[in-house]
């Protein structure tokens, strides 16, 4: 009997090592995705866009060893973007309608990218921003992503070894963001490199704070800009020389990841590519287009786009044709030849046609952009625009003369197209988002609730209008109160952290943390009170908040049951004028023995 047991396990071990090698067998033929995603970079802020302000050869380099798209289009604005990559539909169509507390979340039953290529067998991996939702299930770990290390905010508020969290657990950064977010990438490469990855590398900047390294600076700090934006009354000179050295430090980085690529033997069996989430976060160059990044007219919602696949898609390849941030689900899973079965209908197309010269015929499609209650309709020729003004985008890129009295069939057709598309996609987002904040899923250690997903109630101010990477200050009484609308998803005892700063005098005031009948009270026992910082790197003034050395607290262990509710950060007795400094809340769970 136990040598048959023994036997039996010897073949189905034999079985499985041989399709784990046939899988392996199968992956090597597959190629590696190298996604990198820019944040509020325009089209016009690269020098092959024709911008001699600056010089960006490695991205450029991309484009010249594969393909440069003349019309790539994305929304107007970071998340919607983002949402729209990852599950190649209209954002609306997966809840995202805004860009912070909570209207960032990417609906749950929307399958992405990385999903798709980890079904496939693919290690995948984000370092960077996400900024489609924080707490699991919304976190990237849940929506694909093996590995994750950066923020899962809309910004961030200091790019100097910031607080960041590495698979939900809070960690500290090492050095410029932008450069540590690519050390990661690298290590990852060659972690795996003799496995078939996706790597994503949304990389945080030029998105304000404008801080950049010296070196970078430097180079710009004392420089004559050659191009100015179109409406040069409102550009801001020295905010465009920062953006534009964040873009170099950008193209650096770009570089070291081709090297990589190539050290490793992988660049021939990686697609590479390169694009911006939305148009520019300033009035500088951007090629003589109308409007900037929020705006629904063109230079808003125009980015850069170039892929490359050595061997594979021709170098030079110029692609004129529209296409957008849909389109790149359908064409990477049908570059890799990997299994997708569509669970919703795409709003994008495959690009693998023109990439490949497949195929000379392309439909004229039409894009709608929409941010503000503003939307905008474009096709291969004509922009209408959200004021029902029509602009020949050949003859006229920069939507000067308003056509619509001269071709009113035109303008009538493209309105009716505009109409249908709100009323069929836009009204796929609720009326009122009554999504609570999850907490406490059991397939992850980690919920972080920050201030910018809290209401405040009484004295207590918003260090800024704007909540990504804000905190609550005026904390002065005990009817004061922070409050997160939540579902506890799984009964379970956790670990609380709270980050805080707090004076010398508040030491000794008590807070309790409340949900339904669940209560856990807990003390200040530490002074620390540390200044705003953030401006020591800043090029110019921000219009976000400014941040702080904030500290945990280990506040104890409060058992929560599953339900639905309120969770109130309140408190019990307060010594001095004011309680603390809040940030954010971490609950982890705590295995049951």
């Amino acid at each position: 009997m136990h040598k048959d047991l023994i036997i039996l396990f010897c073949g189905v071990f034999c079985f499985w090592s041989c399709q784990v090698k046939q899988k392996e067998r199968e992956l090597s033929h597959t190629p590696n995705i190298v996604m990198i995603l820019s944040d509020d970079q325009g089209w016009g802020d690269l020098s092959i866009s024709g911008n001699s302000n600056l010089q960006t050869p490695n991205i450029d380099m991309i484009a010249k060893n594969g393909a440069i798209f003349d019309r790539f289009y994305v929304c107007p604005v970071c998340s919607p973007t983002r949402a729209e990559m990852l599950t190649g539909r209209f954002h609306a169509r997966g809840g995202v309608y805004s860009t912070s507390a909570g209207g960032e979340r990417l609906d749950l039953d929307e399958k992405t990218i990385a999903q798709v290529f980890k079904e496939n067998g693919y290690k995948t991996a984000a370092f960077g921003k996400w900024h489609n939702g924080m707490q699991y299930p919304y976190h990237p770990n849940a929506r694909g992503f093996d590995e994750f290390y950066g923020f899962c905010s809309g910004h961030w508020g200091d790019y100097f070894s910031p607080m960041l969290e590495h698979n939900g657990a809070i960690v500290k950064g090492d050095g410029f963001l932008t450069d540590d977010l690519t050390e990661h990438a690298m290590h990852y490469i060659e972690e795996f490199k003799d496995s078939a990855f996706f790597l994503y590398l949304p990389l945080n900047i030029p998105h304000s704070p404008m801080q950049v390294p010296d070196e970078y600076w430097n180079r710009f700090k004392d420089k004559k800009l050659i191009l100015r934006g179109s409406d040069s009354l409102r550009e801001d000179t020295q905010h465009t020389k920062a953006a534009l050295a964040m873009c170099e430090n950008i193209d650096w980085n770009v570089g070291r990841v081709i090297k990589k690529l190539d050290e490793t033997g992988l660049l021939h069996n990686t697609i590479v590519l390169y694009f911006s989430d939305n148009g520019p976060n300033g009035h500088r160059w951007n090629g003589g287009m109308r409007g900037i990044k929020g705006s629904t007219d063109e230079g808003g919602v125009r980015s850069p786009l170039m892929i490359q696949w050595p061997g594979k898609i021709s170098p030079g390849t110029k692609i004129t044709q529209l296409t957008s941030a849909p389109d790149l689900l359908p064409t990477l899973v049908d570059l890799a030849g990997i299994r997708f079965i569509e669970e919703k209908p795409l709003d994008g197309m495959s690009l693998r046609p023109l990439l490949l010269n497949e195929d000379t015929t392309w439909p004229d499609r039409l894009f709608f952009h929409n941010w503000a209650h503003k939307t905008s309709v474009r096709s291969q020729q004509f922009l209408l625009d959200y004021q029902g003004r029509l602009f020949d985008m050949e003859k006229d890129p920069g939507q000067h003369t308003d056509i619509s009295a001269e071709l009113p069939e035109v303008a009538e057709k493209l309105g009716l197209e505009k109409e249908i598309w709100e009323g069929t996609v836009l009204t796929e987002l609720p009326d009122e988002d009554n999504r609570p904040f999850p907490v406490g899923h059991p397939d992850f250690l980690y919920t972080q609730l920050p201030a910018r997903d809290a209401q405040a109630f009484g004295n207590i101010q918003r260090s800024n209008k704007y909540p990504n990477c804000s905190y609550f200050s005026n904390w002065l009484s005990v009817s004061d109160s922070i409050v997160w609308d939540v579902e506890v998803l799984a009964e379970g005892t956790f670990a609380v952290e709270i980050y805080y700063t707090a004076k010398q005098s508040s030491v000794g005031s008590t807070f309790e943390l409340k949900f339904n009948d669940d209560k856990l009270v807990s003390e200040i026992k530490m002074a620390h009170d540390p200044p705003e910082t953030g401006m020591e790197h800043d090029r110019v003034n921000r219009a976000e908040s400014y941040i702080k050395d904030f500290i945990p607290l280990q506040a104890g262990e409060i058992t929560l049951h599953k339900g639905a509710g309120k969770l109130i950060l309140k408190a019990v007795n307060i010594k001095g004028s004011e309680l603390m400094d809040f940030r954010l809340l971490m609950l982890q769970r705590i295995p049951s023995v």
